[in-house]
Parts: structure tokens; C-alpha cells; sequence
């Protein structure tokens, strides 16, 4: 039997009486409209549908990392003063009582979530509040996207304090679809609702796919056959990744999106990765991409975005006027445009290395050593140093010989101010929850190991 334990089913019929439930609850627990409520505890469809049920009944839910330690949770609350914290099954559990409260027809703000916290001190993300004309536009933009229909089946592989986990349900229920769980990501679970729960739709980010596509049990030439499309998005995704995935989903294929906590930026089709290989797409509807040159042809990625689509750093005024120009928006994120209209992404200002006074990013490097024989996963990091102000590393999970393949490739294909002039050999990268590499960790992690 295919395992699926840790996959639950959710129907729109079901989440709406649970969402009713839900929001009842927290205005029984003493809320009332306008209140901040802070969830911290693993995903589930209650705390999907506490979730949005708050937002349905104009209160602002937070939603934080369980994985935070007690000093990183205690920090994060620190930003909101939360008027209800939601911190354990029992206090979920006592939200879903018998009487059920009026709701909007869609959320009335868009969940609260933090920044990832890959580059620096992780910052809470909001919309305000909607009026129901807001409302309604937020999920005709992302339906218009997805196409959801009753019928389909969305399988959800990112946890729900991760902002697309969230996001997509609550566009598939909205449009009567099905959608199935993943309490925490295990290759072989996600294989198991694949071939007997039959989804429609997927999302995963690349370190799900890779994990999925290594799994020995998986036969040689099978195929999702009840995907009508497979997202992915969160990071990078090598080449390699890609085509070995378009190979196992039929229809429409592999489509990927680029956004971040803060909001969305472009869509891409398989056809049209194919067309402009490492291409993340063009502009979604109703947004203009621009970059601004930094030196070169590299420069930051802003976006002209919908009135919807504004957003704010909580309690940050600084950080917010800082992310916008206008109807303008940027994330920090670096990047190309090219004469068609596709955005190529090269990386983060806050990632960039300076080294003997020369900048390099590191998804420049990442990209050139990609596809090395024996090597499973890498990352390119810097260390300070005296000579050099900072220097090029790379942290390596591979196969005995991988980094003296990696050396060798390195000397092909990279300028001599590029390549790593160190490289780690580690069992694991350490990654968030969402499957982002934690560049910033790794300098103290590699500095314990020598």
C-alpha cells in the first residue's frame, strides 16, 4: 500500500464549515475585528482552515515557523503583539466548536508571513485589511493563473507557514477543488498520494523534486499521469532537475513562478522555459518588470504591481519605504531581462561577495558548477579574509572525488576571481523549512568543522 499517512484530504465542502467553526472560535476566545492572532504549530487542515477563517472574519492571522526556537519565536511575537497566540494542538482543537460565524466570501487580508530570513533579520509581511472588491480581485489574480476547477485536486508539499502554502488552497476551495496536505515532506509519502490520490496539480519546491525523483521505488519509466501540471518555485532548479521532472508529468507540464513572501512577480510555462532555457518568465498580468543596473548588465529587479498588490513590512516603516518607488516594488533580488520580455534571475544584492574589491555573485558561480558529476547539491558562501576582504567558498554535498571535479570544472568554466578558493564537504545544507538553502549559516557552520 502506498504510504500517505502524513497526507490529508481537504474538500472545499468540508473547509468552509471549518473555517466558520474556526473564526466562531476565535471571537469566543475574546477577539474582535481588527485583532492580530499569531498561529506557531505544525500544519494541518484545521490550522489551514483557523487560518483562513480568520481572515474571512476581518482578523489579521500571523503565521510563524514551528521549527523557531523559543528565543526566534519569542523575537517574532516581539514584532506583532499578538492579542491571541495559537501555539498548541489543544488550543487549535478548542477553536472548532459547534456554533459557526458569517464569513466574507474571501479572505479580507492576505495571512501574515515572514520573510524567509536567508539574507538577515526575517521581517513580517501584510496587506492590511481588503474590502470585498479587494478581495475578490487578490483571488481572480492568482485564479487567472492557476485555472483551478471543481474536480481538481491541489497537493500542497509546502508547509503552511510558507506563504504559497496558504495561497494556492485558498484559490483551489475557492473554486470548489479538492486539496491534499503534506503535514511534513517525506519523498515517499508525496510518491504514494501521486500514484493513489491522484492530484491534479502539485506544488513543490526543486529540493522536493530531487528528493522525489532519487527515490529508488520509483520504476524508470513512471509517470504522474493525473498531473495536469506540476509547480515549482522557492529556489533555483538546475537544469537537470527540470527535464528529468518534464519527463514524468504529461499536459501542460512544468510551469514555475517567481515571487517571494512580499508578492509575485512572473509565470512561466514549460513551452516557454524550453524556448529561453533559465528563464523564471515574463510578468504576470498587470505588473511591469524594470531593472535597474548595478554594474554590467546585472542589476536589481524592480516591479510595477496591481494596487492590490501592495504591501508592507510590519511595524518597519523604514524597510517598506525602502521596497518601493511608486507603484514599484523590489525584494532585493538581482537580475536580467531580455529583449522578449523574459526575466533570468543571478542572484541577491545581499548575497553579493567583494572580493579583492571585485563583485561576484554567487548564482552566477552556483549555475557555472550546476551538473558536476558526483555532486548532489552545492552552495557558494564567502568568509571574511585578510587578503582578500572576503573570500569565494563552496559547501559541497557529493560523492567521494566531487570536489576535485568540482576544482576542475571550476578552472573550465570561471575567471580566476570567481572560483571558490575553498571548498566544504558536508553531509547536508541547511535549509529552511520552505527548502531555501541558508546561505548566511554557512560560514559559522564550515568554521566549526575545520
Amino acid at each position: 500500500m502506498p504510504n500517505t499517512s502524513h497526507v490529508e484530504l481537504l474538500t472545499a465542502k468540508d473547509a468552509e464549515q471549518r473555517m466558520r467553526r474556526a473564526a466562531a472560535g476565535l471571537f469566543r476566545a475574546g477577539l474582535t475585528e481588527g485583532d492580530l492572532v499569531a498561529f506557531c504549530l505544525s500544519g494541518s487542515a484545521d490550522l489551514l482552515c483557523a487560518i483562513v477563517g480568520a481572515a474571512r472574519s476581518r482578523l489579521l492571522p500571523a503565521v510563524l515557523n514551528p521549527g523557531l526556537t523559543s528565543l526566534e519565536q519569542e523575537a517574532a511575537l516581539a514584532q506583532l503583539g499578538a492579542r491571541l497566540v495559537i501555539s498548541s494542538e489543544a488550543q487549535l482543537q478548542s477553536l472548532f466548536g459547534d456554533t459557526e460565524r458569517e464569513l466574507a466570501p474571501y479572505p479580507l487580508t492576505k495571512p501574515m508571513h515572514f520573510t524567509s530570513g536567508t539574507t538577515g533579520v526575517a521581517k513580517a509581511v501584510t496587506t492590511g485589511f481588503f474590502d470585498e472588491h479587494t478581495a475578490k480581485l487578490v483571488v481572480d489574480d492568482e485564479q487567472a493563473v492557476w485555472g483551478f476547477e471543481p474536480g481538481d485536486r491541489l497537493l500542497m508539499c509546502s508547509p503552511v507557514h510558507h506563504t504559497v502554502g496558504i495561497r494556492l488552497p485558498i484559490v483551489a476551495l475557492c473554486q470548489g477543488a479538492d486539496v491534499l496536505l503534506s503535514k511534513s515532506f517525506a519523498a515517499s509519502e508525496a510518491l504514494g498520494a501521486l500514484r493513489s490520490l491522484r492530484p491534479t496539480t502539485a506544488f513543490m519546491v526543486p529540493t522536493h523534486l530531487q528528493r522525489l525523483l532519487a527515490l529508488s521505488e520509483l520504476g524508470k519509466e513512471e509517470k504522474f499521469t493525473s498531473l495536469r501540471f506540476l509547480i515549482h518555485a522557492g529556489s533555483s532548479c538546475p537544469p537537470a532537475l527540470k527535464y528529468a521532472a518534464m519527463a514524468r508529468v504529461g499536459g501542460q507540464g512544468i510551469v514555475e513562478f517567481y515571487g517571494a513572501t512580499e508578492t509575485q512577480f512572473t509565470f512561466c510555462t514549460e513551452q516557454e522555459w524550453l524556448e529561453h532555457p533559465g528563464t523564471v518568465g515574463k510578468a504576470r498580468e498587470g505588473r511591469t518588470l524594470c531593472i535597474e543596473a548595478i554594474d554590467g548588465q546585472v542589476g536589481t529587479i524592480w516591479c510595477d504591481v496591481p494596487d492590490f498588490a501592495r504591501f508592507q513590512y510590519f511595524g518597519n516603516e523604514a524597510a517598506t519605504a525602502e521596497a518601493w518607488r511608486g507603484n514599484a516594488c523590489t525584494v532585493g533580488d538581482l537580475g536580467e531581462l531580455d529583449d522578449d520580455g523574459f526575466l533570468y534571475l543571478t542572484g541577491r544584492r545581499h548575497d553579493l561577495i567583494i572580493t579583492g574589491g571585485v563583485n561576484v555573485y554567487p548564482a552566477e558561480i552556483e549555475a557555472a558548477l550546476t551538473g558536476t558529476p558526483g555532486v548532489r547539491e552545492l552552495c557558494v558562501f564567502s568568509v571574511d579574509d585578510e587578503t582578500w576582504g572576503q573570500k569565494v567558498c563552496c559547501a559541497v554535498v557529493g560523492d567521494s572525488g566531487a570536489v576535485a571535479k568540482l576544482r576542475e570544472r571550476a578552472f573550465q568554466v570561471l575567471a580566476p576571481f570567481k572560483r571558490p578558493k575553498e571548498y566544504f564537504e558536508l553531509p547536508e545544507l541547511p535549509m529552511t523549512a520552505t527548502g531555501k538553502v541558508l546561505r548566511r549559516a554557512l560560514p559559522e557552520l564550515v568554521g566549526s568543522s575545520r
